[in-house]
């Protein structure tokens, strides 16, 4: 999913809830216009004030339904589909302000002001959707939040999803290449598309095409981290979860590789941001207490950050994009490279791509006692909290590493690298590699705050029992 397309998802909340206010508003001051109170006196006696200290949790009841219903959903819908579900949503939730206001009559001391706050709030949320659908399909023109996609296949489908894309721009598609079948030959080619950042998802569009070649296409999607749809008659193949979209009459089947998209990304961004900065400020001492063992025990710097040649420390991190890296350093400077030729004999994973030293001599005094409690990867947080990484998901792993990954190990940098995770709470460092990435890839495809939040309470727990740290 698109920034735009997340930012435009998030501003929904608070726009909603202005817009609802604003109809409470309203709809009150409405009652004591002149044209109204000529109708019909006002009787009762309330003032903006305590009138306000009842709009607020009425709105907040209405942004519930609102998301119960499927009003933030991130699927792309109708404009006249959008409509009737803010109608029935407001609908709803009127009903249960009036079975609320059975027991209090605090509000509805006037039926008029119910009412009109009802009518408002559809018109003035139907007004708010439709401005800021407006806004988008604008910035559509400009490329912002366009989706850059290859057709495959040369069928009547293809031509159909071809003019329906080129005539109406506001579906946000924008077509880089329209290739019969799938080769080596494309996929090289979509390949260094991919890595200039030119293209970001494949249609396939070919109902006749073979099971074999569309499981070939998806598992290249899943290695290049690229969005993936396909004509609906290719129910066949093995597929994750899924969302179905209608364009030009044909049925188009989007691929969701992980519940971590939309508001998942969105919850997942905002929880890190939230519990790094506490856990860095209640972490704080630990780490400045190791910096002052670190120096004391050892020359060399506080932070391992660069490589023996002086070059930044880098890690792959989501859609195997590389980042800056830095942890505590737990090793005498200048011994990273031995790893790969004096101590390469003593690697305990042997046959896969990770490299692990077993009894490592390089490890000084006080980096093997942080690296036991992992207290080395604490200035990670300062990481989540800048977005390269989250506190749950996939290690980070070397690029000469990742460079050895089979195509379908490469599905765990789908997601961001995480401080802990399944692995991490399962065997750590005594997992067989293929068992890690099969852990993480479950993580990927059943991903929940509940799993989340499972994840994090057990740490401490393997932390303080350490097993499986070299």
């Amino acid at each position: 999913m698109k920034r735009s397309e997340l930012f435009f998802t998030l501003v929904l909340v608070p726009l909603d809830f202005l817009a609802l206010t604003a109809a409470g508003i309203t709809a009150f001051f409405a009652r004591f216009h002149p044209i109204f109170t000529q109708i019909r006196p006002v009787v009762f006696d309330l003032d903006i004030q305590n009138y306000l200290k009842v709009v607020t949790p009425m709105t907040l009841l209405f942004l519930a339904v609102f998301a119960a219903t499927g009003l933030y959903s991130t699927t792309r819908r109708s404009v006249a589909n959008e409509l009737s579900r803010i109608a029935l949503a407001c609908s709803a939730s009127m009903a249960l302000v009036f079975a609320i206001s059975f027991f209090s009559r605090i509000l509805f001391e006037s039926r008029f002001i119910a009412i009109a706050a009802w009518i408002l709030a559809i018109f003035f949320i139907s007004i708010e959707r439709l401005v800021l659908r407006a806004l988008q399909r604008s910035l559509l023109r400009f490329g912002i939040g366009t989706h850059r996609i290859v057709i495959i296949g040369q069928t009547s489908t293809s031509d159909a999803l071809i003019e329906e894309f080129k005539q109406k721009k506001r579906l946000g598609f924008q077509i880089i290449g329209h290739h019969k079948i799938f080769t080596k030959a494309l996929a090289k080619e979509l390949r260094n598309m991919k890595r200039q950042n030119l293209i970001d998802e494949i249609v396939l569009a070919d109902p006749e095409s073979s099971r074999q070649q569309t499981l070939e296409l998806i598992a290249f999607t899943e290695q290049e981290h690229l969005g993936f749809r396909y004509s609906a008659d290719l129910f066949t193949a093995a597929i994750g979860r899924s969302i179905i979209h209608t364009y030009a009459g044909v049925p188009v089947i989007e691929v969701r590789k992980t519940p971590l998209d939309g508001w998942g990304a969105i919850y997942k961004r905002l929880f890190d941001i939230v519990a790094s900065f506490v856990l860095i400020v209640l972490t704080f001492p630990i780490m400045l207490a190791a910096a002052i063992a670190i120096k004391l025990d050892s020359r060399g710097p506080v932070l391992f950050s660069r490589l023996d040649d002086g070059s930044l420390c880098t890690r792959i991190g989501q859609e195997g994009k590389p980042f800056l890296y830095f942890k505590f350093r737990s090793m005498r400077p200048g011994t990273h490279s031995l790893r790969y030729s004096e101590l390469a004999q003593q690697d305990a994973r042997k046959g896969t791509p990770l490299v692990k030293i077993k009894n490592d001599p390089r490890v000084t005094r006080v980096g093997a006692f942080i690296r036991k409690f992992s207290i080395d990867e604490l200035p990670e947080l300062f990481l989540v909290f800048s977005g390269k990484m989250s506190l749950v998901g996939p290690r980070p792993h070397l690029p000469e590493e990742v460079d050895n990954y089979k195509p379908e190990q490469r599905k765990v940098m789908t997601i961001k690298p995480g401080i802990t995770g399944m692995a991490q709470i399962s065997g750590r460092a005594n997992l067989n590699f293929d068992d890690e990435v099969r852990l993480d890839t479950y993580y990927i495809e059943h991903w929940s705050p509940w799993l989340d939040l499972y994840i994090l309470l057990k740490t401490p727990l393997v932390v303080l029992l350490p097993k499986g740290t070299y």
